[in-house]
């Protein structure tokens, strides 16, 4: 006699089935077509939020289609940033003379190949402390005594890496981190809150050629085999200041030429997030324009977006 009130398994056993990865989905499955000095497209927009004192949305362009393998990878990024504040602190806190900015980043559970949770884990936490460390270096604090702004960024879609197809890492995480500071920037601006300089962050590699090593700005890890050192800066143009630095590999190895050691590394990030910053004070001039025109926020019906190509 059955048991009515479980569900039994088959007589038999069974094993589930095992796939194995091909090269094609462990390796880059296309090359890179941009130049070395070439930016992906760019697409940002601001006031994507009403409910946030400011906001915006960042795209980066989409690869083209590539080898249908079993690991399907992306070189995308797709991120929405709102800021709450500056708004009082409470009663009960005590008094602080400088603004209180707190950033955090999280992961929308459908963002990359594995599945995130949500509750944060190290990495949210490591791009959210690096990305407080950039905006807390161009915000000017004394502006706001006893108050606290918030900046929460999510990740709709992050790049992965090409690492046994294990969690984003390596130069994805730095496109991210870019990514995040680039958005926070545009939703600071739209929030009219005071700040020293326009942000703006970008990443430089060092990758292998059929030479020597040459550096390339924004990398992306879909489009090279292999990436032998990068490094992300957030940049303040007008001031040429660096308020975030954050470098990964080892060009120690790769000889005595400046092209390819540390400064040059920094050199090409920098280039790389004077492009971003074009792009982020073209969307903002044309954000105030049509505000001044029309004396309040106007809805935002996608005639103050930009699209760049460099």
């Amino acid at each position: 006699m059955s048991d009515r009130r479980r569900l039994n398994g088959p007589a038999g056993t069974t094993s589930p089935p095992v796939f194995a990865l091909s090269k094609s989905s462990t390796k880059s499955s296309q090359k890179r077509t941009r130049k070395p000095n070439e930016l992906r497209k760019i697409f940002l927009q601001t006031g994507v939020v009403p409910s946030a004192t400011g906001s915006a949305y960042l795209e980066l362009e989409s690869p083209p289609e590539s080898k249908p393998g079993l690991l399907n990878t992306s070189s995308t990024l797709k991120l929405s940033c709102s800021v709450h504040g500056p708004k009082p602190l409470p009663r009960t806190a005590s008094f602080s003379p400088n603004l209180q900015l707190s950033a955090s980043v999280k992961f929308a559970p459908f963002a990359t190949c594995v599945r995130q949770g949500y509750i944060r884990d190290s990495t949210e936490r490591d791009i959210g402390m690096h990305l407080e460390t950039a905006l807390k270096g161009v915000v000017i604090p004394d502006r706001w005594p006893k108050s606290a702004i918030e900046i929460a960024v999510t990740v709709l879609e992050g790049e992965d890496d090409q690492v046994d197809g294990d969690r984003i890492g390596g130069v994805g995480l730095f496109n991210l981190l870019a990514g995040c500071i680039n958005v926070s920037m545009a939703a600071l601006a739209d929030a009219r809150v005071d700040c020293l300089d326009l942000l703006a962050a970008g990443v430089g590699a060092v990758v292998p050629g059929p030479g020597k090593p040459f550096r390339v700005l924004d990398p992306a890890s879909i489009e090279h085999d292999l990436i032998l050192a990068s490094c992300l800066v957030g940049y303040l143009p007008s001031r040429d200041e660096i308020v975030e630095i954050w470098s990964n590999g080892s060009v120690s190895n790769l000889g005595r030429d400046e092209d390819i050691g540390f400064d040059g590394l920094v050199d090409s990030a920098v280039a790389a997030a004077r492009g971003s910053q074009t792009v982020i004070k073209e969307v903002l001039i044309e954000s105030l324009t049509r505000t001044e025109v029309g004396a309040e926020k106007l809805p935002n019906d996608g005639m103050n977006d930009v699209d760049m190509n460099t």
